[in-house]
């Protein structure tokens, strides 16, 4: 049995599709994501908590789920929209379908959209928030003032809600030889950047945002690394608290959110992108090398360049419109990206970021 799904935006747009899964009403921002591949790592990406995600891929499940592409424990988005949804996955690997695994963390999935004008009018008119639901009668101006008492994105600290609760190493690899202890700062780390650092000699001890700056001040580190994550980066102070105080005395690398937070660490400032980025397939610069680079990404926040002042040199620039994508500290050992260069599956053009944060552990002497 199928049951209609009606999906209201908060400009008052309406979209139908139908269930895949059981039917539940779901609140989020909606947002697309153009990758043609890597569903089930959106699914258990952090960064994508409270949001609602259209791929604009047209058929999704075909692959079903295995147990290894994950990025995380659980899945953290709300619903998951697309063209056509495929029961019957043609995969070895797999070992669940895609409906199975979203009923079993009780999420939303929802096809038969039409995921182009979806898509169209959310690039036209910005992310925003959104409700699904199955009673296709409820008058359009109750559903409304649902949406409407929904928090927006801007000010929410979502990374407080998905950092981990205790302290973790990560030890995956027993032959691989550790030559640095890495503190991890756990803002929605996804797992493929724990696997990048440990196969380079990373002991990665991950570290809740709140216990962060104590834990670090009884122990020795070779380096600080600031993970992803959803929501805004402003509120999330405690993270910020922890950069500030190891400025200068760690090497310190940031993707994504932690890109942003040590914006923020610096005196710096953010703002709220229109329908942000998120895929695996957006042309970057490197102002250093003149090479582009084609990333995975996954943000709706980025720095503004010009809150950073001259201590700040920009090394990567987003080909498609113009927004900063790194950046490096022109005194303290430091460094960070707003893309994504563990994406997997995506490009491995990024890979050598991990490599040069390894170089600068190396190079650095601790002070902390």
């Amino acid at each position: 049995m199928t049951f209609q799904a009606r999906l209201l935006l908060e400009d008052g747009t309406e979209f139908t599709g139908r269930y895949f899964t059981t039917p539940s009403d779901v609140f989020g921002e909606i947002v697309f994501n153009t990758a043609m591949s890597g569903y089930q790592e959106v699914l258990t990406d952090p960064s994508y908590s409270n949001q609602c995600v259209v791929m604009t891929y047209p058929m999704i499940g075909n692959y079903g789920i295995n147990k290894d592409d994950v990025e995380s424990n659980q899945i953290y988005l709300n619903a998951l929209l697309c063209k056509e949804y495929v029961d019957h996955p043609s995969n070895w690997q797999s070992v669940q379908s895609l409906k199975d695994y979203l009923e079993a963390h009780q999420k939303v999935g929802v096809e038969r959209l039409d995921t182009r004008a979806l898509t169209l009018h959310v690039r036209d008119h910005g992310a925003q928030r959104m409700m699904i639901t199955g009673n296709m009668d409820a008058s359009k101006d109750d559903l409304l003032a649902q949406i409407s008492a929904q928090p927006k994105m801007a000010g929410l600290n979502l990374a407080q809600n998905v950092t981990t609760s205790d302290t973790y190493s990560w030890n995956k690899k027993e032959s691989v030889e550790k030559k640095f202890k890495l503190a991890v700062l756990d803002c929605g780390v996804k797992f493929n950047i724990l696997r990048h650092l440990e196969d380079r000699g990373c002991d990665c001890v991950v570290m809740p945002i709140d216990q962060a700056k104590d834990m670090l001040g009884r122990d020795t580190y070779h380096g600080l690394f600031i993970s992803n994550g959803p929501g805004d980066p402003e509120p999330v102070e405690s993270a910020v608290e922890v950069i500030k105080s190891h400025l200068g005395k760690l090497p310190i690398f940031g993707i994504c959110l932690g890109h942003q937070l040590i914006a923020h660490a610096l005196g710096g400032k953010t703002y709220k992108l229109k329908f942000g980025h998120h895929g695996i397939n957006h042309p970057v610069k490197n102002l250093q090398t003149g090479k582009v680079e084609i990333t995975s990404q996954n943000h709706g926040f980025c720095v503004d360049v010009a809150s950073l002042g001259t201590d700040v040199t920009v090394t990567h620039v987003n080909l498609y419109d113009g927004t900063n994508e790194g950046f490096r500290h022109n005194i303290y050992p430091l460094f960070s990206v707003q893309y994504h260069p563990e994406s997997a599956p995506g490009p491995c053009d990024s890979d050598y970021l991990f490599d040069e944060f390894v170089q600068m552990m190396e190079t650095t002497q601790v002070h902390a």
